[in-house]
């Protein structure tokens, strides 16, 4: 064998060699593959095939205090087709596809019949195994899909695919928008209830196990899901959906009157305190209207103005500073500290005024007056009133983004100078929320008893109650019993003599509250160009049901003063609320004389009973005169109506009648009137029959009877 020879057998035996080796390798690696690596490949395969997927549970319902839906989720469905199936043939595809695609055009309106016919051919040549048709069809919609040529062959042989989720809906739209809330978990917003209550409404997701198809799909595997998901529970709010609506469009109407940027209403059961509505709005510049963008009511801490005098009445009263009938010479309105001048909008009567006068006139001279004297020496004291009140803390609502109070104390220097007790006796140099004010007044009309604000009072779980919140008390008592009776008096006042008279004339229920007119402050100075317009208060004042404040922030149509800006929302909730709840009236009028309802033997105001005789179906006369003040008597069955005739030349009696009644009709005389005590007339200093001097003071002492 010649060496050429040898040398090409060498070759070829270390070819055979490297492809024994390589094959021997192959086979170590498969048997390594088999028996070492193989469980866990099998995992990762079955893993890269094979996911499981959250099926979403339903949030839970908001519902109002009665029960209607505020907030519900609402089954929504992800609409796909197996256009590729094998189940579905060409004879029967092309024959069924014109129908198909025009009951999809039907159903969705977003593309016409040829498009969809066009798209579905061509998903089919491609081998679509899960076409989507629609990402959020309803269930109407999804019942009509079912009906569909092809679709109607069920879900394997009609290749119709469908997951439901759900989506948030409101039922009333914007109705109470920022106080019910959204939440995006992925932005970390958390709004109003749905934020604050997520956790309750949130249910448990169930598990869903997809299997990878060509073009990288994923389908379910299974008829049913793996793990059912869990519902969330359901919530039930204080808010009483027609008082919400009505606030609502009072206050925009008002907004809109005004040209104001922003403003707020809010209604609370004195007793319980639970909110019936809370209307936020603000003026959306890019949209061109007014929205619920911004919990006012709750997150913005602003000077409250004259509403604060109350406080200050309060704590002096509490203290026996002062007395209602104390004399104070507030002269033309004008005063000065440290050099800092203080002024009333005008001269209040002859410049001798009483600390009532003061307060129902809303006095800035006289108020400042009153509390300088009696704390300049020890502004601290007055301050621990005010926190003994519980106004320097916050609320603690459910509720996040509550704005903190700002009621600064002399022993920080660095923020107390020498004026800031008169200025923080009316208002200013402190911020508190409006619904933190509020809660204060509410306090007075709950006889003392400060209660917490509410806005959920139970849990509910498939329509059973789970848990459920009680009323909590902050305070059980704001000031003394006498204290808050001569307060309670005093807001009286403000309704019947004072600077919210006009706005509340001929209410058929008493009203009790305080206007506040406060300067905004822009670049740490004060103008007056900007004022956040508030009127809060209470009523039926006799026998309190319900507390109000409303705040109009910005106007800029003229008019800024709380009597006239904000005050008239409040008449119209008030109004609306009272006509509309036949026992709101009965209670109202069985706390001052349910006798009246059938023999009003004094005079009172025709309007006042001509409603609620109405209401209660009291058969009456057919009284079609004009006259202003009648009294009743029974005739048989029927209740007869007579005018009643007052001259403007001599006194009338008005011993017997309402308080409200009585100064009306005096001063529309010309007298001044004072009043004393609680109820009804029970003696006047001028007696009946004397002639009429206008201007003249004539004094009604109160008697409840």
């Amino acid at each position: 064998m010649t060496d050429e020879k040898k040398d090409i057998l060498w070759r070829v035996y270390l070819v055979y060699l490297g492809i024994l080796i390589f094959g021997i390798a192959i086979i170590a690696k498969m048997l390594h593959i088999q028996f070492a690596e193989g469980a866990e490949l099998k995992q990762k395969a079955q893993l890269q095939e094979l996911q499981v997927a959250n099926l979403e549970a339903n949030r839970g319902n908001i519902l109002a205090a009665d029960g209607t839906l505020l907030a519900t989720s609402v089954p929504t469905f992800e609409v796909r087709f197996d256009v590729a199936s094998p189940y579905i043939s060409d004879e029967l595809f092309n024959s069924k596809i014109d129908s198909l695609a025009a009951g999809l055009a039907y159903i969705f309106g977003k593309s016409s019949k040829r498009q969809i016919r066009s798209q579905l051919i061509k998903a089919r040549k491609q081998g679509k195994r899960y076409y989507l048709l629609n990402r959020s069809a309803t269930y109407d919609q999804l019942k009509y899909l079912r009906k569909l040529p092809i679709f109607r062959r069920g879900k394997y042989k009609g290749g119709l695919i469908t997951i439901q989720k759900t989506t948030r809906a409101r039922p009333y739209q914007e109705l109470a928008g920022r106080t019910i809330g959204y939440e995006i978990k992925k932005e970390n917003l958390h709004v109003g209830l749905e934020g604050a209550y997520s956790d309750i409404l949130t249910g448990e997701d169930g598990k869903l196990m997809l299997r990878r198809i060509n073009h990288g799909d994923w389908v379910p595997i299974h008829d049913e899901n793996e793990v059912e998901p869990k519902d969330g529970l359901d919530i039930v709010t204080t808010l009483d959906v027609n008082i919400q609506d009505v606030a609502e469009l009072a206050l925009l109407r008002q907004l809109l009157n005004n040209k104001a940027f922003q403003g707020c209403a809010i209604v609370m059961e004195v007793e319980t305190g639970h909110i019936k509505a809370m209307a936020n709005l603000r003026y959306d510049s890019t949209d061109n209207k007014y929205k619920e963008t911004y919990n006012y009511a709750i997150g913005e801490s602003i000077e409250p103005g004259s509403t604060f005098k109350l406080y200050s009445m309060l704590v002096a009263l509490d203290d026996h500073k002062i007395k209602l009938s104390d004399s104070i010479i507030t002269g033309e309105g004008y005063t000065s500290y440290y050099g800092r001048a203080l002024r009333d909008v005008h001269k209040i009567k002859n410049g001798r005024i009483t600390v009532r006068d003061a307060f129902e006139f809303s006095s800035n001279v006289g108020i400042s007056m009153i509390i300088n004297d009696a704390y300049k020496e020890n502004p601290s004291e007055f301050i621990d009133g005010l926190y003994d009140i519980g106004i320097n803390k916050p609320l603690g609502l459910e509720i996040k983004g509550e704005g903190k109070p700002y009621i600064k104390h002399p022993s920080n220097k660095k923020t107390w100078w020498g004026t800031s007790l008169p200025w923080m006796s009316i208002g200013y140099e402190l911020t508190i929320t409006p619904l933190q004010n509020l809660t204060v007044y509410n306090a007075v009309a709950n006889n003392g008893k400060m209660v917490k604000p509410m806005l959920v009072t139970e849990i509910r779980e498939a329509g059973i109650s789970s848990e459920k919140f009680e009323t909590e008390v902050m305070n059980s008592r704001v000031a003394s019993k006498e204290t808050i009776r001569q307060a309670r008096s005093l807001l009286e006042g403000v309704v019947e003599r004072g600077t919210a008279r006009r706005a509340f004339a001929h209410t058929p229920y008493k009203v009790a509250g305080k206007t506040g007119t406060a300067q905004i402050a822009t670049g740490g100075k004060y103008n007056k160009t900007n004022y956040n317009a508030t009127f809060v208060g209470y009523f039926p004042a006799d026998n309190p049901k319900y507390s109000c404040i409303v705040v109009v922030n910005n106007p800029s149509a003229g008019k800024y003063y709380g009597g006239s800006v904000a005050a008239p929302v409040f008449r119209e909730i008030s109004d609306k609320i009272y006509a509309t709840s036949l026992a709101l009236q009965l209670t109202d009028t069985a706390a001052s004389d349910s006798i009246e309802l059938i023999t009003a033997t004094t005079p009172v105001w025709y309007h006042d009973l001509k409603n609620l005789y109405s209401e209660l179906n009291y058969p009456c006369n057919d009284y079609t005169h004009n006259d202003q003040w009648v009294t009743t008597e029974l005739s048989g069955e029927k209740i007869e109506i007579n005018a009643e005739y007052f001259t403007d030349e001599t006194t009338p009696s008005v011993v017997g009648m309402k308080a409200k009644d009585a100064v009306y009709l005096l001063e529309n005389l010309g007298y001044q009137t004072m009043i004393n005590g609680k109820g009804r007339v029970r003696s006047q200093s001028v007696r009946a029959g004397t002639p009429v001097t206008r201007g003249r003071e004539i004094t009604l002492q109160l008697a409840t009877y």
